[in-house]
């Protein structure tokens, strides 16, 4: 069993509590389906946020989906002019029997302008 990571993000329509848990909690689900993945497959996972994401933590939403004994840390996106707005990146590290080249990277709706090389 191999060690890989896998990439995802969304944007968000508003930045509502609610709505980034809902958002968030469709981008995990996508990548566990995506790559045939459980949590006890998730080693660890990075959320980062845009600067104008302020209404949760958007590492609540996997608690929320049962993922309680996975290490996850919640950063804040570099603040770049002319960036994608309210934008939830997430980096999971993960085992998987997978060669990196089958890794499905998932970006929802929008987000997948900010990686048209590996968007599904």
């Amino acid at each position: 069993m191999a060690v890989r990571a896998v990439r995802g993000a969304v944007q968000l329509d508003r930045d509502e509590r609610g709505h980034m848990d809902e958002q968030v909690k469709r981008l995990l689900t996508t990548i566990l389906e995506r790559n045939g993945l459980t949590a006890d497959d998730l080693i660890s996972i990075w959320f980062t946020a845009t600067p104008d994401l302020h209404s949760d933590f958007p590492a609540a939403a996997a608690r929320g989906l049962g993922i309680v004994d996975v290490p996850l840390l919640c950063a804040q996106e570099l603040d770049i002019e002319g960036a994608l707005p309210r934008v939830v990146r997430i980096l999971a590290h993960i085992e998987s029997d997978l060669p990196r080249s089958e890794i499905a990277h998932v970006y929802l709706g929008a987000a997948a302008a900010l990686r048209k090389d590996i968007a599904q």
